[in-house]
C-alpha cells in the first residue's frame, strides 16, 4: 500500500485543509480586457464578431449539451467526427445561470450563497473548473473548491456538517471517453430534474449569444479549497461501524476480511485507503487507484468486461472475499463475489433487493424497463414488489420518490447501469454507499456463523436465456439528431398499435397493482421525458412468449438504443429479423437510422 498512500500525498499536496465555512465576504467581480492565462483564473469568452452571427444557432450550442439531468459534451479534440462543444464560455454561462437560479430560489437577499464544485480526475477538469467558478462568482455565490471529489460527495457537501453548502457541482463525464466531461447539479433536495435542468441550459444560451465581445472575468481571490471528502469518508466509516456493531472490535468491523478494490483510475481510490483500511479490511492486490485521468488501462465502469475480468482475477488470485468496481464518479458500481462471480446488471439488483427485503419486507423495488423477467421473480419470490420504469437513472429515482408520496413503500430504485438509490440515503445514487450495505450484510453473514459468502444470496437468481444490445446510429447533424430519433421511436410505436408487426404488443401497466404510470405514464400528471422509448412483448404466432424488444432514445449520443431479452431459443435473432424485416425496411427508417448492427445480428445472430 506504500505507493497508494504516496499517491495520495501527491493528491491532496495542493488541497489546504480550511473548515467547511470560512469567514464570508460578498463576492466582487473585475471584468478586464487583457488576455491572460488559466493559472491567474481568467477565463476567455469566444468571439462572434468575425463570423455571421446566428443568435439560434448560438444559443442551441448550449441547448444541445443538455443530457437529461446533466450537461455533457466534448471538451478536448480527438474523437472522430465530434468537435470540442463544451468550451470555457459555455460552462461560464451554465456555472452563472446555475447559480442565479439557486439564489433566486433561497429567496433571501441578506444570505450569501455558498456552492462547492468537485471534479473527477480528467484532464479537461482544470481549465473548466475556472470557468465554473467564474460563472458562479458572476453570479454573486461563494465559491469552495473540493478537488477531486464523487459525485454523491458533492451532494453530501449540502447536507453533512460543518459544510452544508446551498449548492453543489459534480464535474464528470461518467464512464464516457476522457474527451468528454460535464456537470451534475444539486441542491440539498438532491440532483435537479431534467426540467430544471433544462431551464437553466435556456437562460444560458441567452446569455452565451449575447456576449459578442471576446472579455476575461478576474476572481478577486482564489476558491476556498475544502478537503470534504475526508468528512464523507468518515461519514460512511461510521454507517459501517454503527451498523455492524461488532461484538469484539467495533472500530475495526473488517479485520480479517480482504477486500479488492478497481478504482479504475477514477475518483474510487479514497474507498480503499480512507473507509477500508481504517475499518482494518485487508486490501492488498486493489487496482488502479491512482487517479488519471487518461483512463489507461480500462473504462472506469462496473459494467465493463475488462474492468470486470481484472477484478475477477484478482479477487481470485488473492483469495479475497470482496471485490468492487467503481465508475469515474463512484455514483455507480459492480462487485464481484469471492468465487469470481461478476455481480452487476440484473445480478446486482437481485442482491440488493435480497438485502433490502431482509430488512423491509414486502416493500417495492423500482428498475428501468430493462431488466429481465427472471428478476421480477426473484424479487417476488422474496415478498417484494417491482415496478418496471421508463430507462434513466434520474427517471427511476424520480419514480421511487413519488411512490412513497403516494404512499407507496419503496426502498431501492435500481437502473441495470449500476446506478442504484435508497430511500434512506436521501434517494441519491451513490456507488459507495450500495458497496458499504454489501459490506455491512457480508460482515453481518460471517458473524452470524454463515462462510457461504455475499454471492449466496443470489443464488436462486436465474438468467435471461437471450439478452442483446444493439445500437441504430442517427444518420444526421447533431442539431436534428434528437428529433430524428423521436421521429424512428414513434414510427415503432404507431407500427405495432397499426397491427404491422403481428404479435407484438406495446408493454402498458395493464393490471398494476401499484398504479398508471410504470412503463407508460398515463395518470393525471405525467413525468417529464427526457428520452423517448417504448416495451414491447413480443410472442410467436402459437401464442408462445419470445419475450421483449425495448427501444430508447439515447440521451447522450445521436443513437438509438435496443434491448432484447428472450426465454427461447434464437429468440433474439428471431425479433431482430422482425424488426428489420417488418419495421425498418418497409417504413424507411433504414433511410434516417444506420441499421448495421440490426442487420448483421438478425443475419449471424452475431453480436461481435
Amino acid at each position: 500500500m506504500a505507493s497508494t498512500f504516496s499517491s495520495l500525498q501527491t493528491i491532496n499536496s495542493s488541497i489546504t485543509n480550511f473548515p467547511c465555512v470560512p469567514i464570508i465576504r460578498k463576492p466582487k467581480l473585475h471584468i478586464s480586457l487583457t488576455k491572460t492565462s488559466i493559472s491567474s483564473l481568467r477565463v476567455e469568452c469566444c468571439s462572434s464578431s468575425a463570423k455571421t452571427y446566428n443568435e439560434d444557432e448560438e444559443m442551441d450550442k448550449i441547448r444541445r449539451l443538455q443530457n437529461g439531468s446533466d450537461v455533457r459534451g466534448v471538451a478536448l479534440q480527438g474523437e472522430k467526427g465530434r468537435s470540442v462543444d463544451l468550451t470555457p464560455p459555455a460552462i461560464e454561462a451554465i456555472a452563472e445561470s446555475f447559480g442565479e437560479w439557486v439564489i433566486k430560489g433561497l429567496n433571501n437577499k441578506e444570505k450569501v450563497v455558498m456552492v462547492s464544485l468537485g471534479k473527477d480526475p480528467r484532464i479537461s477538469g482544470n481549465t473548466l473548473s475556472v470557468a465554473v467558478f467564474s460563472g458562479l462568482t458572476r453570479a454573486g455565490c461563494m465559491v469552495f473548491d473540493m478537488g477531486l471529489a464523487t459525485t454523491p460527495a458533492c451532494f453530501m457537501s449540502t447536507i453533512l456538517p460543518p459544510c452544508q453548502y446551498d449548492a453543489s457541482i459534480m464535474m464528470t463525464a461518467s464512464h464516457l471517453p476522457y474527451t468528454r466531461n460535464g456537470l451534475k447539479f444539486f441542491t440539498k433536495k438532491g440532483g435537479l430534474t431534467s426540467v430544471e435542468v433544462e431551464e437553466i441550459c435556456e437562460e444560458a444560451a441567452r446569455k452565451y449569444a449575447k456576449r459578442f465581445a471576446k472579455v476575461s472575468t478576474t476572481l478577486p481571490t482564489r476558491p476556498t479549497k475544502v478537503d470534504f471528502m475526508s468528512n464523507y469518508a468518515k461519514h460512511l466509516r461510521d454507517i459501517i461501524k454503527e451498523r455492524v456493531n461488532h461484538p469484539y472490535h467495533y472500530d475495526t468491523p473488517l479485520k480479517g476480511f480482504q477486500i479488492i478494490v478497481n478504482a479504475g483510475n477514477g475518483s474510487g481510490g479514497f474507498f480503499t485507503w480512507d473507509v477500508l483500511d481504517k475499518l482494518g479490511a485487508d486490501t492488498f492486490g486493489s487496482l488502479h487507484l491512482n487517479p488519471d485521468g487518461m483512463f489507461p488501462n480500462h473504462i472506469p465502469n462496473p459494467e465493463d468486461k475488462i474492468a470486470m475480468s481484472l477484478t475477477r482475477a484478482a479477487v481470485l488470485e488473492n483469495n479475497a472475499d470482496l471485490g468492487i468496481v467503481f465508475d469515474t464518479d463512484v455514483d455507480r458500481s459492480g462487485v464481484v463475489d469471492r468465487e469470481g462471480n461478476p455481480i452487476n446488471g440484473d445480478r446486482l439488483i437481485a442482491l440488493m433487493s435480497a438485502i433490502v427485503l431482509k430488512e423491509h419486507p414486502g416493500t417495492t423495488i423500482v428498475t428501468d424497463a430493462r431488466t429481465s423477467m427472471a428478476l421480477t421473480k426473484f424479487i417476488t419470490n422474496k415478498g417484494g414488489q417491482h415496478c418496471l420504469y421508463r430507462v434513466g437513472y434520474r427517471n427511476v429515482i424520480d419514480k421511487g420518490v413519488n411512490l412513497n408520496k403516494d404512499g407507496v413503500e419503496t426502498h431501492l430504485m435500481m437502473e441495470t447501469s449500476g446506478h442504484g438509490a435508497f430511500k434512506e440515503n436521501h434517494f441519491l445514487d451513490d456507488g459507495a454507499y450500495m458497496v458499504v450495505k454489501i459490506i455491512i450484510e457480508m460482515v453481518r453473514m460471517k458473524l452470524e456463523g454463515s462462510e457461504k459468502g455475499i454471492g449466496s444470496l443470489i443464488k436462486d437468481f436465474e438468467e435471461p436465456l437471450e439478452s442483446a444490445e444493439l445500437r441504430m446510429v442517427v444518420l444526421s447533424e447533431p442539431r436534428y439528431a434528437k428529433a430524428k430519433a423521436f421521429e424512428a421511436i414513434e414510427a415503432f410505436r404507431t407500427y405495432i398499435e397499426q397491427g404491422s408487426l403481428p404479435g407484438w404488443e406495446l408493454d402498458t401497466c395493464g393490471d398494476c397493482w401499484v398504479s398508471d404510470g410504470c412503463l407508460v405514464d398515463t395518470n393525471d400528471d405525467p413525468t417529464a421525458i427526457d428520452a423517448y422509448m417504448y416495451r414491447a412483448k413480443v410472442s410467436s404466432e402459437g401464442n408462445e412468449e419470445h419475450g421483449w424488444v425495448h427501444l430508447r432514445q439515447s440521451i447522450h449520443n445521436p443513437n438509438i438504443a435496443v434491448n432484447m431479452q428472450s426465454t427461447v431459443p434464437g429468440g433474439c435473432q428471431y425479433m431482430a429479423k422482425v424488426l428489420r424485416d417488418r419495421f425498418l425496411l418497409p417504413s424507411g427508417m433504414n433511410k434516417i437510422l444506420d441499421v448495421t448492427q440490426i442487420d448483421k445480428y438478425a443475419t449471424s445472430g452475431n453480436l461481435s
